[in-house]
């Protein structure tokens, strides 16, 4: 049933580093706020015992948040394994005894993106998955238009949409998930929102390291794939949309998609794509790689709202700065102090480390009266103990089984649908120093009227 909660949580890849990492402290929270109490039943190839898993899931603890001594007798007690093969029957017939009684269980594919399919349906034949089972997806869903519809597929043979939930955890962000409250809330900035006042949008993420031993795979991925098509989008969405009909799911989920239909795919004009120096010695990347570590998108949105705004996205690896902001430039006043250099208004948004909400504005330098000063009203909030992570808030939704935060089946088909051009078109493939903002080419095809802002 759609809004049934789970009975049970299914974990496939529970000995792995996603689990270690992001899942047992999130489990261990959910637990202490009373949002946890049924069988976790985790899943590995590993040669490992229920004691070898639970003191991994303690030493994860410790070492990710802090050990909650009450929460973790609670979640150890919780806690169940199956070892064995994905691609073995038996292994299924295992977890089918573990899962008792349990009959809408959530079933949580930590694993690489390769296995969902098989997983998928050796969880159909063997029983698994019931009538109101779920199925729980990380990213990267698909690697292009073609792998996304062919998952799809297998998905819908097995689970009906609405028990289907692919997780961007990007969304269970505190502001991206409370962005749709800021904008239809506050007459600014929503009095602002359309090409009317708006010149341009540019969207950063930035990372200051280089791909830390996860070379393999990032080689496999790169930057479109791995943040830009998932977490960016995510962001522009939310941004862009229009007020939805309701506060349902699927009112929301509706003006998302219709953001991403009025998105004319992508060609080679729209993209530059780099590569720091030193990542061909990167442990298991290619000595020839064509992978990019930096990408930079120009959008427009052929909707009457933003129709003639373009719209920048940037994110890479080895930048400056680790930082995600969304930059809103907003157009010229109108001339009036003529013998002032008066700057545009702007409107920033920053997403991580820490939150923040700023705009732009020009006030009268109180040192030299006929100076124009720029200033910014500035709200901050460093997030706290007791604010939801995102992995948290995501996991809980899937096991209430609210599907508001999670990519609908024609939400990820039309994000592949935009970049598909230019991840199989093979462009140029730029140097860039390390620690710099990608290379000097950006600035040659790809830069909005008044430059990149830069996250400082």
């Amino acid at each position: 049933m759609k809004n049934q909660h789970s009975d049970a949580l299914v974990f496939f890849g529970a000995t792995g580093d996603l689990a270690y990492k992001k899942i047992f402290p999130s489990l261990q929270a959910m637990v202490k706020r009373g949002h946890l109490d049924l069988p976790i039943i985790g899943v590995a190839k590993a040669g490992w015992n229920l004691e070898q898993l639970k003191a991994r899931a303690q030493d994860s603890l410790e070492k990710h948040g802090g050990l909650d001594p009450d929460a973790w007798k609670k979640l150890s007690s919780l806690l169940r394994y199956v070892d064995g093969d994905y691609n073995d029957d038996s292994t299924y017939d295992l977890l089918r005894q573990e899962l008792g009684t349990s009959t809408h269980p959530a079933h949580y594919l930590a694993i690489p993106p390769l296995l969902f399919g098989l997983v998928v349906e050796k969880l159909s034949s063997s029983g698994c998955a019931g009538a109101n089972a779920r199925v729980v997806i990380e990213k990267p869903f698909g690697t292009d238009l073609e792998s996304a519809k062919k998952l799809n597929t297998i998905l819908l043979n097995t689970f009906d949409e609405s028990r289907i939930f692919r997780i961007d955890h990007y969304l269970g962000k505190p502001v991206v998930h409370n962005m749709l409250f800021f904008r239809f809330t506050n007459m600014i900035p929503e009095a602002l929102w359309s090409r009317d006042y708006i010149e341009s949008i540019q969207i950063t993420m930035a990372e200051d390291f280089g791909v830390q031993g996860r070379g393999n795979f990032y080689d496999k991925t790169g930057t479109i794939r791995d943040v830009m098509e998932n977490h960016l989008f995510q962001l522009l969405t939310n941004i862009l949309m229009e007020k939805p009909k309701a506060l349902d799911s699927e009112s929301i989920r509706d003006e998302k998609v219709k953001v991403l239909k009025a998105i004319p795919a992508l060609t080679e004009k729209n993209i530059v794509r780099g590569q720091f120096n030193g990542y061909l010695q990167e442990p298991g990347v290619g000595s020839d790689s064509r992978t990019e570590t930096f990408a930079a998108l120009q959008l427009e949105v052929n909707s009457p709202r933003w129709q003639g705004v373009p719209i920048f996205l940037r994110a890479g690896k080895n930048l400056p700065v680790e930082c995600t902001e969304i930059f809103i430039k907003l157009k010229p006043a109108s001339p009036f102090y003529t013998n002032y250099q008066v700057g545009q208004n702007h409107i920033r948004i920053r997403i991580s480390p820490k939150v923040m909400i700023a705009i732009g504005l020009n006030s009268v330098n109180p040192d030299n009266e006929t100076e124009c000063h720029p200033v910014e009203l500035l709200t901050t909030h460093h997030p706290d103990s007791i604010e939801m992570t995102a992995y948290e808030r995501v996991l809980t939704d899937a096991l209430a089984g609210d599907p508001t935060l999670f990519a609908r089946e024609d939400y990820v088909e039309e994000a592949w649908r935009i970049v598909d051009p230019i991840i199989k078109a093979n462009t140029t493939l730029y140097p860039y120093e390390i620690h710099t903002w990608g290379p000097q080419e950006t600035d040659a095809h790809l830069l909005p009227k008044e430059g990149w802002h830069n996250p400082q």
